[in-house]
């Protein structure tokens, strides 16, 4: 069987490509992060609490499509560094309801730079970036049986 038909070759496998694609791009966003004590799951975690605070930890967990058990440590960390506030709810005490700090609301402004700076880096195209976008979600959302 050829390299070109064969069904098992390493570089025609998604899941590969995904794979190296994700460290690849996740390696830019490092060194941009670290300044601001941040790593890429914490970025994600701050990305929605940025566009949806509060949440509570299942809403967050559901919103990153995250394991609460994977989430819980990035929560603790942020809020040793004094990002967010974790605390029971008001109406339902069994409701972990997570808030932004005003140190954390103030950082959504050094993060405006990450995205222009990660597009640089790349050089792609934002129309190119946004049809990958496009495409990871109908992945996505193929892989887990939902809608886009």
């Amino acid at each position: 069987m050829s390299e070109m038909t064969d069904a098992l070759h390493l570089e025609r496998q998604v899941c590969f490509a995904l794979a190296v694609a994700s460290r690849s791009v996740i390696g830019v966003y490092r060194p941009l992060l670290q300044p601001m004590g941040l790593t890429h799951p914490q970025y994600l975690v701050m990305l929605a609490l940025w566009q949806h605070a509060p949440l509570s930890v299942k809403e967050l967990s559901k919103l990153l499509q995250l394991d609460p058990g994977t989430l819980s440590p990035l929560l603790k960390r942020l809020e040793a560094i004094g990002y967010v506030r974790r605390r029971r709810g008001t109406r339902d005490e069994r409701v972990l309801e997570v808030t932004l700090t005003p140190k954390g609301r103030e950082l959504r402004s050094e993060a405006e730079r990450i995205p222009p700076s990660v597009v640089e880096r790349l050089g792609m195209g934002l129309e190119e970036l946004q049809e990958l976008h496009r495409s990871l979600t109908r992945v996505i959302a193929a892989a887990n049986g939902t809608d886009p």
